[in-house]
Parts: C-alpha cells; structure tokens; sequence
C-alpha cells in the first residue's frame, strides 16, 4: 500500500515536470498565497499586540477602589459635625494580600491653592506612593518622582505637574525651589513631562488632567494635612474623616480582571455596612479588547478565504488544461485496466504536489516578513521623511509577530486547495470513456 502511495506521488511528479514553467508559475501562485497570508497574520499581530498595549495604558487592567459618600449620613451622636466614610488603610492592607494583584497604589487628593512668591494657581494635592507614577504611566520631564524612603522620613518633598510649573515657575528653574501650600512649604524635587490629558470612558474612567497636580509621599499628606477636610457649605462648614481617597490596583491579565474585582467586593463587604465605596471596574476598556481581537480574528479569516479561492481557481485551470493535454494517456491507462480511482488518485496526488511544494516554499518565505519590514521601515525613515514622522509611533514601532499556528494553518490550506479544487478535473479525467479518450487526437 505504502509503495503504491509512493508510486503514486512520483508519477504525479514526474507529469509535473513535463511542463516546468507550467507548474513554477502554479507553485509560485501557492507560494505567494501562502506568504501573504503568514505575513499578514504576523503584522495584524503586531498590531494587535500594540493596540493591547495602548489598551492596557489606558487602564485595563487597573481596578479603581473610590470613597464614597454616602446618600444619607449622620453626624455622631455627640453633636460633632464631623462624617467618616470611606476606604480605611485597613482596606488597602486586606486588599493587597489579593494573589492575582500585582501593584496597589493608596492615594489620598484634596484640592489646594499652591504658591510661589506672588503667583498662586489651584491644583489637585495629592498623597501617594511610589508606584503611583508606574500605575498612571507618568514620565519625568526633570528632577525625579517620590520615593519610599521620602515617606519614611515624611519629607516635605513635592513633585509639581507641567502645567502646574508654568504657572508658578515661568521664568525659574522649579528644581530646588519651595512651593507653599497652606502653611507648609515643600521642595520641589521633579517636574513630570507634559502629558495629553485622558479623557473619559464611559463610567469606567474618569476624566483626569495629570498637568495640574503636585505629589508629595502619602506619610507626609497624612501628617501635614490629616484626614480631616473641613468643606465649606451654605450656612457653615462640614467636617469629613477620611482616610484613603482611592485605591487603585492593576492584575497581570486582562482576564483576571473581574474576578479580581469580585475578591475585592467581597472584601470590603464584611467591613463596610454601607455603601461608603465604588469598586470601578473599565469595562468598555475590556469590550474594547475583545472587540478588537474579534476583528483581527475576522480579517485572518477573510484573508485565507481569499488566498483558498484564488489559488483555487489557478489550480482547477491548470489540472483541467492537463486533462485535456493528456486525454488519450489517460484512454490507454484505461484501456490496460487502471481503474477510475486509479486515475483521481493520480491527478489529485499531482495537485498535492503542486500545491504542497508551494506551501513548503511560502512557510520558508514567510520568515523574511521581519527582515523586509525593516527594509521598508529603513526607506521610510531615509528616503520618505515626512511620510514616516507623520506615521503614528505605534506603527513607527511595529514589529511582526510570527504565530506558529499560521505556518500549520498556510500549509493546510495549501493543501486543501489542492485537495477541494484538484478533485473536479481529476473525476473528470475518470469518467472519460476509454474509446473516445482513444480516439482523441
């Protein structure tokens, strides 16, 4: 059976190489087919690849843990005016423990008026950590952020935003110089680069204007401003106690997302009676991802459906041409006993053949995508200037991604083009009647 098999797919061979030029151009039109469509799948995942991660800067893996004031609350029963509500540092020590959390970021902000000499502007304050400025993807534009070691000490260190700045340092160097917030003076020690502010997403995602704001170490927010805000109202002045303003955690997974907001749900509910929190979950953020990769799964399917018909239909021409060229071999191969199944074997293992050795060529073929890329990329970036610094930088950046899944898959659909489209000229070829084969000149 094996040599037979074998003896099948050498004649086939054979038969191809009586028209060389024939099947180079077949083989070719396989090849190219099969290229494009590993070449494709490689850059639509590097695409998708930095689209995910301009996803993910955005927030989608980040869980926001906000205070909130409750609808109805009611001072103590002393007579104090003073409402506490809101997550607890106890919160943030329970909820860090979570294993499918990576980084967790208290926060503590109140809006002030910050100072130099006779310049003031309004600003968001805020008390965090050190991995506030990995979480919110800030860059520093001079100086450095805050430290761990600066809230263990309880430094009056600040680092002001860009536009903040400009405001108070229009003509001075801010690295060094005090800004005074209330009575408290704190030296500036960084400047963040200017950054575009975000905006809103749906009700995942606040919008946030990261220009504005001065940091300065949790510890010290707590010791120079405390958890007591005293807020101003018509008819006098309300007191609130709250100890974190927000929490914010990031997950490793997309996927891990909502099951980790569930955890941390659940947390909280065995401490909190009422609802003094929101645990804000980006969820257009992750639509947004599976929406995205649906799409690219669509294209990958479009593009091998093309590939499938079109190198279809240049294989079904050539093997029906060859049946033509060869209808009185195949009356005498009937005419000596050769089956009709003898007869579809051999043209479809022609077809295999054919088709097979494209595939096998195009895989070869499809490593050279990172190589050309970077020659496209080179001919832009020295040839075409303009062109390239008005591309976007996730395409300046774009690398192709080879996914080893689509090697096996261009294979396959090779050889199920040889198989699906090779089958019609072969039936034909065997339902000729031997004495009008013989006859055909």
């Amino acid at each position: 059976m094996l040599a037979q098999f074998l003896r099948t797919f050498l004649n086939g061979f054979k038969s191809l190489m009586l028209h060389k030029l024939r099947a180079s151009l077949a083989m070719l039109g396989i090849l190219i087919g099969v290229t494009a469509v590993i070449w494709l799948v490689a850059l639509g995942e590097g695409v998708s690849y930095q689209a995910q991660q301009q996803i993910k800067d955005l927030g989608a893996t980040n869980i926001i843990i906000k205070s909130v004031k409750p609808a109805s609350v009611a001072a103590s029963s002393k007579g104090s005016f003073f409402i506490e509500y809101g997550i607890t540092r106890d919160d943030f020590e329970r909820i860090r423990t979570i294993p499918t959390i990576i980084r967790s970021v208290p926060m503590r902000d109140i809006y002030k008026e910050a100072r130099f000499s006779d310049r003031t502007c309004d600003i968001r304050f805020i008390g965090c950590t050190s991995d506030y400025f990995f979480i919110n993807h800030l860059t520093m534009e001079r100086g450095r952020f805050i430290t761990d070691r600066d809230g263990i000490d309880r430094d009056n260190v600040c680092v002001v935003g860009n536009e903040t700045a400009k405001h108070l340092f229009p003509y001075e160097d801010p690295i060094g110089r005090a800004v005074r917030i209330d009575n408290d003076f704190y030296v500036v020690i960084g400047l963040t680069a200017s950054r575009l502010p975000s905006a809103a997403i749906g009700s995942s995602l606040e919008g946030r204007d990261y220009n504005t704001d001065i940091y300065i170490p949790l510890p010290t927010f707590r010791a120079r401003i405390g958890d007591q805000v005293f807020t101003a109202k018509a008819g006098g002045r309300e007191g609130e106690i709250i100890q974190l303003n927000q929490i914010t955690v990031t997950v490793a997974d997309i996927d891990q997302v909502e099951q980790t907001a569930d955890l941390i749900k659940t947390q909280l509910e065995r401490f909190h009676k009422t609802p003094e929190y929101a645990v804000i979950v980006p969820k257009e953020l992750l639509r947004q991802a599976e929406m995205l990769q649906m799409m690219f799964n669509a294209l990958l399917v479009v593009i091998s459906g093309i590939s499938l018909v079109v190198g279809g239909i240049g294989i079904m021409n050539i093997m029906l041409a060859t049946v033509t060229e060869r209808t009185r071999e195949i009356g005498i191969r009937r005419a000596l006993g050769a089956k009709r199944s003898d007869i579809i074997s051999q043209f479809l293992a022609e077809t295999v053949v054919l088709t097979g050795t494209g595939g096998v060529m195009g895989m070869a073929c499809g490593y050279l995508c990172s190589p050309v890329t970077e020659v496209v990329r080179w001919m832009l970036r020295e040839w075409f200037s303009d062109v390239w610094k008005s591309l976007p930088r996730y395409l300046q950046a774009l690398e192709p991604m080879f996914a080893a899944w689509s090697f096996f898959v261009a294979f396959g659909i090779s050889v199920g083009v040889g198989v699906a489209f090779g089958l019609y000229p072969a039936r034909r070829a065997a339902m000729m009647d031997p004495i009008e084969a013989l006859r055909h000149e």
